[in-house]
């Protein structure tokens, strides 16, 4: 999303996605109340609901300056923080969908 500068959030902040990915762990494992690993699929482990499942959207949409669409709400790029990552990136224009891939495997 543009910050009026035609910066994404990714640029202005200069994060990483490791650096992305440890905060998005850290609030899962904070919020979740048990460690959550970078790649731990936290609705399969039966962690999350629909509730928490809320709360992790409006958590990535005020932390990353981003509006998740109804189109984006694809359980696939928010099953772990990995992937939660790759999603942030690619809304900021900070990962092109192929890169994400790629690294996602």
């Amino acid at each position: 999303m543009s910050h009026g500068t035609g910066e994404t959030a990714g640029e202005i902040t200069g994060e990483t996605a490791e650096e992305i990915t440890g905060e998005i762990t850290r609030f899962l494992t904070d919020a979740l109340r048990r460690p959550v690993g970078p790649d731990d699929d936290y609705f399969e482990l039966g962690l999350v609901d629909s509730l928490f499942a809320l709360e992790l959207v409006t958590y990535v949409e005020q932390r990353f300056d981003l509006t998740v669409e109804v189109e984006d709400l694809d359980l696939d790029s928010f099953r772990t923080a990995r992937r939660l990552t790759a999603f942030v990136r690619r809304k900021t224009g900070a990962e092109t969908p192929d890169r994400t891939r790629a690294g996602d495997r």
